[in-house]
């Protein structure tokens, strides 16, 4: 909450700068007198994240699934097998998308107020294998998707609408986040049994339950976790570079802090041994 008002307040000054009616921003000073000690502070306190608490399981991902329907069925099937970041999904069109080669091209994506921009970064821009499964019910979706305005009329001055975003609302324009969390990621969890109970003032009521997970990123976290699986885990086995790119982080720094934990380490207690023995030698048992 904190950093969420102190990130709007220094938006508001900024554009009071820009308008020519504030000197300097004090909220941008203050971040830049913030030391590396205090960033490393921070850092201590965030905890890596957990397979079935922050990342859900694959037999989850398969329930969830498995009671989607309509609409819902290609946007999270899309979401968790592609990985996308929920405003490259509201901005994903049909134009970046080539079904025959089984291509998804990340190349725009949708802000919160529903703008359209550029990826995150530089490696934003990728271009994702579709598997499939997916790329046969994007081709079913495809029949039936809601077509945009074109802002052009036909002879008749009827609007003329085509074929743009590829989940788009009912009128074919953007589809709001909260729609998408509300109507269609919460009611399946929830269907799904991948639900836990709500709680009160830290306390679960037992009488209430909610989903397991409320941000469309587990369905991303969970995409990493794939790829990082070794194939004789049901996963796609992928180095660190790749899944830096399959991802579209900005530095592989990144997808290492957030994703190298996930990565099989094998017996590390038979590594440890093997390492004792080499440098001590076999232990004599008689000894002991």
């Amino acid at each position: 909450m904190v950093k969420r008002v102190v990130g709007s307040l220094g938006a508001i000054i900024a554009n009071a700068q820009e308008l020519g009616w504030a000197a300097h921003n004090p909220v941008r000073d203050m971040r830049s007198r913030r030391n590396g000690k205090e960033r490393r502070q921070e850092q201590r306190h965030k905890r890596k994240l957990e397979i079935g608490r922050d990342i859900p399981t694959t037999a989850e991902i398969k329930a969830f699934l498995g009671v989607l329907e309509g609409r819902w069925r290609p946007f999270f099937m899309t979401a968790a097998f592609c990985g996308l970041r929920a405003s490259e999904l509201r901005g994903l069109s049909w134009s970046a998308l080539d079904l025959d080669k089984r291509e998804l091209r990340i190349k725009q994506r949708a802000d919160k107020y529903n703008v359209i921009g550029s990826p995150k970064s530089q490696q934003g821009w990728r271009t994702l294998p579709i598997p499939s499964t997916l790329a046969q019910v994007l081709r079913e979706w495809r029949l039936i998707c809601p077509k945009g305005v074109t802002g052009q009329l036909d002879d008749a001055g009827v609007p003329i609408k085509e074929l743009h975003y590829v989940f788009p609302n009912g009128a074919g324009n953007i589809e709001s986040h909260g729609n998408i969390r509300n109507r269609g990621q919460v009611p399946a969890m929830l269907k799904a049994g991948v639900s836990v109970c709500a709680t009160k003032k830290g306390y679960p009521t037992m009488t209430e339950l909610v989903a397991k997970y409320r941000g469309l990123h587990a369905f991303r976290h969970w995409f990493a976790s794939w790829c990082i699986n070794p194939v004789s885990a049901g996963g796609m086995g992928l180095t660190l570079k790749e899944v830096q790119v399959r991802m579209g982080h900005a530095s592989i720094t990144m997808t290492a802090d957030r994703y190298g934990h996930l990565f099989p380490r094998g017996n590390i207690a038979a590594e440890v041994d093997a390492a004792e023995r080499a440098l001590l030698g076999s232990p004599d048992l008689d000894a002991t």
